[in-house]
């Protein structure tokens, strides 16, 4: 016997949504029509559920984790839909479900999909996918400049489209390290916010430096320094000293909801800064960074995964961006893939320190463009022409469209260039197993 839906609890915050001049409920009912075309010009961020009669469909942003739970009652199943596990297993117990209820359960919404379900019953049915974007792939000359100039300008359009969005009285952050994409980040905002006739005294570069008894400045501290002090810009620099004893990787685990160790990291480093500005800002909330950088322009070490090879990484649409996709053996129902999977270490210490943030290296537009660069005929199969493409194409990109000759420094990973490595092995000696065990621990008793 086959139950429909007896209702659908939604528990995401209409207020987040940030939808390009569409109304909420145009959004939901482009959702609902499961129309692929419909959702793609959805333009923003959102996390959205459509309800047509038995049908149900759910579709999100890759900034915007989306979760979904179905529970059974006497009167029919209910589809319970969060941006969070924790926030659907406080609705389950508090409605005498909690013993139907466990985190692998729980069900991801890809980025890039509409999820439809319909006739939600006993059995449980299997989801059905449609893909919203497809960027078309190697389109682009084999111009660095000219790559340059499309990528940045793209970022150009979506940061200014986002700062429209930005009470005038609001000052603005970005997370900064003076890497390349917080970099460019910056610089780009600057410029924007000059061309829209909006004061750049609003903005400024908020850099985590961790340091043990007497400050000890931390790399990113000093590269920051010396990035905006080579373009006249030092003035923006705000260092945010936190004592890395108070590094706790085991409350990121809780907060974003994951034990993968290079985002349990991001995540921890992430919630000290974001505390450090919230301790001297209690009112400030927008802020900018640069995740997704290194997932549009490929520069992860692949040595690192021995799934990866040079081959893999070029040939595969969107790969950091959604893992190895729907469908495929390796992709995890209960977490996405990818940075489809991973932004939580960006969006969930940000809700948690209460903040507005903001990547514009996430927005459909930006990826399109990474995706159109011809990777292959660039590299020739060379792993190191691969990770000197990122700085050529985003210091050109941003000469272009700023006018500012960007320093370029060697990659760095967040987690590293806060305190070091000494403070990393001190305060990050634990393993996946590990951080995976903390995660379980919340939910001891589970179903």
């Amino acid at each position: 016997m086959y139950l429909s839906v007896a209702r659908v609890v939604d528990l995401t915050d209409p207020a987040l949504n940030l939808l390009g001049g569409f109304s909420l409920e145009d959004a939901r009912a482009r959702v609902a029509s499961g129309d692929a075309k419909a959702v793609a010009d959805l333009d923003g961020s959102y996390a959205l559920v459509g309800v047509d009669g038995i049908t149900v469909r759910l579709a999100r942003s890759l900034d915007r984790p989306l979760r979904y739970f179905l529970a059974k009652e006497a009167d029919g199943p209910v589809l319970v839909v969060a941006d969070r596990i924790d926030a659907i297993e406080r609705w389950l117990s508090a409605h005498g479900h909690g013993d139907q209820f466990h985190p692998s359960y729980t069900r991801m919404v890809p980025a890039h999909h509409v999820v439809t379900l319909r006739l939600v019953g006993c059995p449980d049915p299997a989801p059905s996918y449609v893909r919203t974007f497809t960027p078309a792939r190697n389109v682009l000359p084999g111009d660095l400049g000219e790559i340059g100039r499309l990528y940045i300008g793209a970022l150009s359009d979506e940061i200014a489209k986002w700062l429209e969005t930005v009470p005038a009285n609001e000052p603005v952050g970005v997370c900064f390290s003076g890497g390349i994409d917080s970099g460019a980040v910056f610089l780009v905002t600057h410029h924007v916010l000059r061309r829209l006739g909006m004061s750049p005294a609003r903005l400024k570069a908020f850099t985590l430096s961790l340091g043990s008894g007497p400050l000890v400045e931390g790399p990113d501290l000093a590269q920051a320094r010396a990035f905006l002090d080579s373009l006249d810009f030092g003035f923006f620099l705000e260092h945010i000293d936190v004592d890395p004893e108070s590094l706790d990787p085991r409350e990121a685990v809780r907060v974003i909801e994951d034990y993968k160790p290079r985002d349990v990291e991001s995540a921890t480093m992430a919630l000290a800064l974001l505390r450090g500005i919230r301790a001297r800002h209690p009112q400030w909330r927008f802020l900018l960074d640069g995740d997704g950088g290194d997932e549009n322009l490929k520069d992860y070490p692949i040595d690192e995964n021995p799934e990866l090879t040079i081959r893999s990484v070029v040939s595969n649409l969107m790969l950091y961006q959604e893992g190895w996709g729907v469908g495929s053996l390796k992709h995890s129902e209960t977490y996405s893939g990818g940075q489809s999977r991973s932004y939580a270490r960006t969006y969930a210490p940000l809700r948690a320190c209460g903040f507005s943030g903001f990547s514009p290296f996430t927005r459909p537009r930006v990826i399109a463009v990474a995706e159109g660069i011809p990777f292959d005929a660039l590299t020739k199969g060379r792993v190191e022409k691969l990770y000197a493409l990122k700085g050529e194409i985003v210091s050109r990109g941003v000469e272009a469209i700023t006018g500012q000759k960007m320093p370029v420094y060697p990659k760095r990973r967040f987690q590293h260039g806060a305190g070091g490595q000494d403070v990393f092995q001190r305060r990050f000696p634990f393993s996946e197993a590990q951080y995976r065990a903390a995660f379980l621990s919340r939910y001891l008793g589970a179903a």
